[in-house]
């Protein structure tokens, strides 16, 4: 996983020049013609002088150049196939298939990638994306896949200024002015096949000055592939397209980006889309516009919210995991790829999987109820996601030397945190705490501390009895439906109660280990 242009393609050829030289067949599978054409020049040019073979499968190609590079293939005279969809085709058969590269994951099916799999046994597969899909960064995160990221960008790279806005003829034309007038060149996506030439029509006479040049899926291939190369070659610099300039077009010239209806676009899309642009040491801008007065949706609201959020370089990461949590985690055993699990949350949803698996043992849930203003201000932290990142470190506290690397990571970054992210923490350590030391409920106010176990097992291992002869001055010990550790301090507030019912737990949790 990294952020476009951050270099992945650099790791699959490496990866893949070496399975070459191992004897392996490769096949690198890109979801787009124009993508694939693009890997194959790539290929080409930097194997050329070490005897690599590669052949080429997409729609570009001749049924008799298709015809030869698959017999070509089964008897093992290819050494890189690259190809879109069409390296699925029942016809072609591998004779010695080593390493699946997957570029552009999040743009196939599971259907698709486990045909792959089953084309021979043992095979490697590395998967790339800046943005991998819910169920792939799912699995990842429970450790059923690998997953590796590559956080470094390119030197001199800038973040694209992203703006999402209502679309208008005065913000399309200032934005497309500005870019040619500094010799630059201009995405506009438009992604309505129907009404695209009636659109780039009106564009025309809305910025005269541009040289407008139309591409497509469903244009013929030979005209598709012209269109884009004259637009590579600056013959033209606007490029009015559907989302075919989604993957992979590489174009450092390239610096505007405007997607109409933005919010009928997935969150990966507009993400991919977002990294057309950008590609050189200029300033880029990507507009994201919307029809005036039109009411989004909530899930279009938090897609266009995302992108506005997350700007810096290396966002592609943080974007799965918001679209991780905008549309669920699909469906680890079955197809779907995305899908809510029940309302219960991403986290508890990944615990109560590992708990079904057996590799965690199941914990109690403790009730806790401590009186005291505890939460992280927006002042101390104004970022709404590092906000929430700052949450759940806090939240996933468990020892010592978590609360201390926490609280520094917090004092370093932020500044001292003030009293309530401290009374926050203190609330994490006792929740904790308390489900080792067998509590099921935890009340903590002014007068006194309520500490309830879950029943008498609790204080077999005697553990309980030595913290309450060691608080034995403030701590007592009564029974009604089930044990109760009742904790006061004289003239103590809020504050001190809690502080003692952390002490007590402690101690008590130290001595059952």
């Amino acid at each position: 996983c990294g952020d476009v242009g951050f270099g992945k393609t650099e790791v699959a050829l490496r990866a893949a020049f070496k399975a070459v030289m191992d004897g392996k067949q490769v096949a690198i599978i890109a979801p787009t013609t124009i993508l694939t054409q693009q890997h194959y020049e790539t290929v080409l040019e930097r194997f050329k002088g070490f005897g690599v073979r590669a052949a080429l499968l997409n729609r570009f190609r001749t049924p008799a150049y298709i015809k030869d590079a698959v017999k070509k293939i089964a008897a093992g005279e290819v050494d890189i196939i690259i190809g879109t969809h069409r390296v699925f085709g029942k016809d072609v058969v591998f004779k010695d298939l080593g390493l699946l590269i997957l570029d552009e994951e999040q743009c196939f099916g599971v259907e698709h990638k486990e045909k792959l799999r089953t084309l021979k046994n043992n095979v490697d597969t590395l998967t790339m994306s800046a943005t991998p899909i819910p169920r792939t960064l799912h699995m990842s995160l429970s450790g059923i896949r690998d997953i590796s990221l590559i956080l470094t960008p390119p030197k001199k790279r800038i973040p694209v200024q992203s703006y999402v806005i209502e679309e208008s003829d005065a913000l399309i034309r200032d934005a497309v002015i500005k870019e040619l007038s500094r010799d630059g060149q201009v995405f506009v996506l438009y992604n309505q096949v129907e009404t695209i030439y009636k659109f780039a029509e009106k564009f025309s006479r809305l910025v005269p000055e541009a040289k407008v040049v139309v591409g497509h899926g469903q244009m013929e291939k030979d005209k598709l592939e012209n269109h884009v190369m004259a637009f590579f070659k600056g013959e033209y610099n606007v490029l009015i397209a559907t989302t075919i300039i989604e993957n992979g077009i590489d174009i450092p010239n390239a610096n505007t980006l405007i997607v109409i209806d933005a919010d009928r676009l997935g969150l990966f899309t507009l993400y991919q889309l977002k990294g057309r642009v950008g590609r050189s040491d200029k300033t880029a801008h990507a507009y994201f516009t919307y029809k005036p007065e039109k009411v989004l949706s909530e899930n279009s609201y938090k897609r266009l919210s995302a992108l506005m959020e997350h700007t810096e370089l290396g966002s592609g990461y943080k974007i799965a995991m918001r679209d991780l949590e905008i549309r669920g985690a699909g469906n680890v055993l079955g197809r779907e790829q995305h899908g809510h699990m029940d309302k219960i949350g991403y986290e508890l949803y990944s615990r109560l999987l590992r708990e079904q698996l057996g590799d965690i043992e199941k914990e109690y849930e403790v009730e806790t109820d401590i009186r005291l203003d505890a939460f992280i201000p927006n002042g101390y932290i104004s970022v709404s996601a590092s906000r929430l990142d700052a949450y759940k470190a806090i939240a996933e506290i468990r020892t010592d030397e978590d609360r201390t690397r926490v609280y520094n990571s917090l004092k370093e970054t932020y500044g001292a945190p003030p009293e309530e992210v401290e009374n926050l923490i203190l609330v994490a350590e006792i929740r904790n705490l308390a489900g080792e030391a067998g509590a099921k409920e935890v009340t903590s106010a002014k007068e006194r501390a309520v500490i309830t176990l879950r029943d008498l097992n609790c204080l077999r291992d005697g553990s309980v009895h030595a913290a309450l002869t060691e608080f034995g001055s403030v701590a007592t010990l009564s029974f009604s439906s089930s044990p109760v550790v009742t904790l006061s301090v004289k003239g103590g507030g809020s504050k001190q109660n809690a502080l003692l019912t952390r002490d007590f737990l402690a101690f008590a949790s130290k001595k059952r280990k």
